[in-house]
């Protein structure tokens, strides 16, 4: 799968492009966006049980934004199931605590508004997310913070080969393809993290699952059955099915019924109409801001945020917990 994706990436912008420009984008978008789920994969610990391999195989970073040391580490940190959508100690969240939210300027507001919904997530998603994750990281190189200057020292690295490839060999000018490709790549992925997480009182039921996903199980995949990745993060991605029809009445049991057919009906529920309020239900609704160390995050968060210390190192490289 791997060289399917670098293959078809590479065969897109080196012949197609010339050809129809536009649409070697958009296959160029969708191979980037699914790059990130076999990054998912490797920092889980496939194909093999080597993790620097692993990291080899996936070290071009086609959607350009995230080193993957960083999204290793906070990805990992997602995965502790107890601090899921909590504001400060889940990487991944968008809630906002109640008295960070206050602070906000009205525009931001708004904009985090129209952000939970479906459409939103898509369109402005991404950059509001790499906005909240470059500030915080640099915090976390003023900082000092363990292992962070190393993870964008490869990361840099790896845009040199990439833009090496897209601009000197390919003729694609480097921001039509952070605009189109990159941008394209993350808003692919946000059908899919769009509804991964709510708040509810028992952890599993804060991880959805969507059924039927057809060819989107493949770019994700399979991360539409979302809850049996949390509950079994070591489980390879063509096991999660499988894992799913075994015992499928205690799953849904599990997570409380957050259930979806199919990801059609996520967007008819929520194309114009926020799944989610911004401000949590329930954690963090008028917490002090302090002034400890910043640590890196995922989605946007206000800028008086002060999360905890930020992952160690030694969790291996993406960030996001096993997700």
């Amino acid at each position: 799968m791997l060289a399917a994706c670098y293959g078809i990436w590479l065969g897109a912008g080196l012949w197609l492009y010339p050809i129809a420009p536009w649409g070697a984008l958009a296959v160029m978008a969708v191979m980037a966006g699914f790059h990130t789920s076999l990054q998912h994969e490797a920092l889980h610990g496939h194909p093999t049980r080597n993790a620097d391999v692993n990291e080899l195989l996936v070290a071009l970073p086609l959607a350009v934004a995230y080193p993957y040391r960083r999204f290793k580490a906070l990805h990992l940190r997602h995965h502790r199931d107890e601090s899921l959508t909590d504001p400060y100690d889940d990487p991944e969240s968008w809630y906002v605590a109640e008295g960070d939210h206050a602070r906000l300027s009205a525009p931001m507001r708004w904009l985090l508004a129209i952000n939970n919904t479906f459409l939103g997530r898509l369109v402005i998603g991404p950059p509001l997310m790499v906005f909240g994750f470059l500030r915080d990281e640099a915090r976390n190189l003023i900082a000092g913070s363990r292992g962070v200057r190393r993870a964008w020292v490869h990361h840099g690295l790896g845009l040199g080969v990439l833009f090496a490839i897209v601009w000197g060999v390919m003729g694609i000018h480097p921001l039509v393809y952070v605009g189109v490709v990159a941008w394209g790549g993350m808003s692919l992925i946000a059908i899919r993290t769009y509804c991964e997480h709510r708040w509810e009182e028992t952890p599993d039921g804060r991880t959805v699952i969507v059924e039927d996903s057809r060819i989107l199980s493949w770019l994700f995949l399979n991360n539409n059955l979302h809850l049996v990745h949390h509950k079994l993060p070591r489980a390879p991605w063509y096991a999660l099915p499988r894992l799913y029809r075994e015992r499928r009445a205690q799953w849904i049991a599990a997570n409380r019924a957050y259930v979806y057919c199919s990801y059609w009906d996520i967007v008819r529920a929520h194309a114009l109409s926020p799944k989610d309020p911004v401000i949590h239900p329930a954690l963090r609704r008028a917490t002090r801001v302090t002034d400890r160390p910043a640590s890196v995050a995922g989605g946007f968060q206000p800028s008086g945020r002060t999360p905890s210390a930020g992952p160690a190192e030694a969790l291996p490289v993406a960030a996001r917990p096993e997700h």
